[in-house]
């Protein structure tokens, strides 16, 4: 699995963002603000808009799971994906020996 490499350092997505806060009164809507400046960012309008979202759901400004937890829900996912393995292989390790024990009792 590879990572997406990001184009962006996250200054110049804060500063994109801050932006779009800043001049959002100025225009008709978000997506105006947005549209105006993802161009001076070199960015899309959606990419700039998502961020913003991100931005506002992480600071608990709008609805939503924030980074943070996000990245520990993955890492949860990972540690019970990683456990469900063990799990397995111990369950065939146990079987096998329970198996060995049975072909030893019967020679005996």
């Amino acid at each position: 699995m590879h990572k997406k490499l990001n184009k962006f350092s996250p200054e110049v997505r804060e500063r994109a963002v801050r932006l779009v806060r800043e001049q959002r009164d100025e225009h008709s809507s978000m997506w105006s603000a947005v549209q105006t400046i993802a161009p001076m960012i070199g960015c899309t309008p959606q990419t700039l808009l998502d961020w913003v979202k991100r931005t506002e759901v992480d600071s608990g400004e709008r609805d939503g799971v924030s980074t943070a937890e996000r990245e520990r829900i993955k890492a949860l996912e990972r540690e019970v994906k990683e456990l469900r393995r063990a799990n397995e292989i111990l369950k065939t390790a146990s079987a096998f020996f329970a198996q060995a024990e049975l072909d030893r009792k019967l020679k005996s």
